[in-house]
């Protein structure tokens, strides 16, 4: 397809999809393009050009794209069926793997998205305290559900953060049940947990947040006042989760929490999530359980599919071969090491933060350990910097993450290094 074919795809787009994107993810328009295939670490647009993909559809091609395995597991499994709203052998096999690879693992329940299982944990633990209000933290990403709305994106963080809704339609009185503390704030957390025990059902965190690690004894603390307060913590591992270790942040910062939700990296690119943990906790969404007190819905149509779990296996299947995982972490290292080199030569204050195969670029000269210090950063530099690599047939996330998969190369990040100068 030529340029001009390329902008009917993307006329139409603006025609017949809301805001011409797919959600809140849209492309700038001078370098707005379709994608059409992905190979390895590569992704292919339909005029034919090749982009260096460090976005990987927002996290799960780990592996990159098209991986063989993945690829003919899930083949061989759609001519067998791709859904039976029921129990399959693919997905036993996976709620097998992820119990025994997660610390916390005792039991497990799919869902089919991140936001599902971020909201199905709140729920149960709802259901298993008794009480309704949980705690997050400023700058933290749990989906797109009313309780997970709340804060993300404040545009003026302060010492002491109140609920601030991120969307319109979210009903006041549902930030009236949510608790905010900045990330890395132990004190503030933690005196938040034991003022509100007798109301506070759980506390959700990721523990890695979006490229923010966390400081020593910060989750400690944190799971330390859960505990001592009959509060449920929940890790949103949806990115972290075999990602910057086997077993996740559990396993990378030693600090176990009661439930854990995982996707994006388990799926291998198909909707997949997981809620896994306690298992008195993970029972009230026990159907035997309807006529008793604490019952908790949490079902879907495509739950646990088998399509969905044949990738997933296939993908851990990879992951957990030796070496894996040194793999994933000295490959972003080069580009980290590089990109700072050269933001010095230049005169930038370039700096990536974050954990192994998640890195952001920020533009700012200080310490980012929280929201508030993110926003102190050249955004529109960041952003700059993103669209300039685009047009380079490198494809960055504009201000957001970078993520690296097994199929990147030393020779990819060195071409990506002399295209950023």
């Amino acid at each position: 397809m030529d340029d001009t074919g390329l902008k009917r795809l993307l006329e139409k787009a603006d025609q017949y999809l809301t805001g011409g994107c797919l959600g809140s993810f849209r492309m700038p328009d001078e370098v707005a393009t379709v994608f059409h295939r992905g190979e390895g670490s590569k992704i292919y647009d339909v005029t034919g050009r090749e982009y260096i993909d460090f976005v990987l559809g927002s996290g799960p091609m780990i592996l990159g794209h098209a991986h063989r395995d993945v690829v003919s597991a899930v083949q061989a499994q759609v001519s067998r069926g791709s859904t039976f709203y029921g129990l399959n052998e693919p997905i036993i096999h996976l709620a097998e793997r992820v119990v025994e690879a997660s610390p916390c693992g005792e039991a497990i329940r799919f869902n089919s998205s991140g936001t599902e299982g971020t909201f199905s944990a709140l729920r149960m633990a709802r259901a298993f305290t008794g009480k309704e209000k949980i705690l997050k933290f400023e700058g933290g990403w749990h989906g797109a559900h009313d309780y997970a709305q709340q804060s993300t994106t404040p545009p003026e963080p302060t010492d002491s953060p109140i609920a601030v809704a991120d969307s319109h339609g979210i009903p006041r009185v549902v930030g009236q049940t949510v608790l905010i503390s900045p990330f890395n704030d132990p004190d503030t957390a933690t005196d938040l947990i034991s003022s509100y025990a007798g109301d506070l059902a759980a506390v959700i965190v990721e523990p890695f947040q979006r490229s923010l690690t966390p400081e020593p004894g910060f989750l400690e603390a944190l799971r330390e006042a859960t505990q001592a307060n009959g509060v449920i913590l929940i890790y949103d591992e949806v990115v972290t989760g075999f990602r910057i270790a086997w077993g996740g942040a559990q396993e990378k910062y030693g600090v176990i929490p009661d439930l854990a939700v995982y996707g994006k990296t388990i799926s291998g690119g198909y909707p997949l999530a997981a809620i896994c943990g306690r298992a008195e906790i993970l029972a009230c969404a026990d159907p035997r359980r309807k006529s008793k007190a604490p019952y908790t819905f949490v079902s879907g149509t495509t739950n646990g599919n088998p399509v969905s779990a044949t990738a997933g296996l296939a993908t851990i299947d990879i992951l957990a071969k030796d070496g894996v995982y040194e793999q994933l972490y000295e490959i972003p290292g080069r580009l980290k090491v590089g990109l700072e080199a050269i933001g010095r030569e230049l005169g930038l204050p370039l700096q990536l933060i974050g954990e192994g195969p998640v890195l952001q670029p920020f533009f700012y000269d200080g310490e980012i350990r929280t929201y508030s210090d993110t926003l102190k950063a050249d955004s529109n530099a960041a952003r700059q910097l993103g669209i300039e690599m685009i047009k380079r047939n490198i494809f960055f996330n504009i201000n957001g993450k970078l993520y690296f998969s097994l199929a990147h190369t030393e020779q990819e990040i060195d071409l990506t290094l002399d295209e950023a100068k």
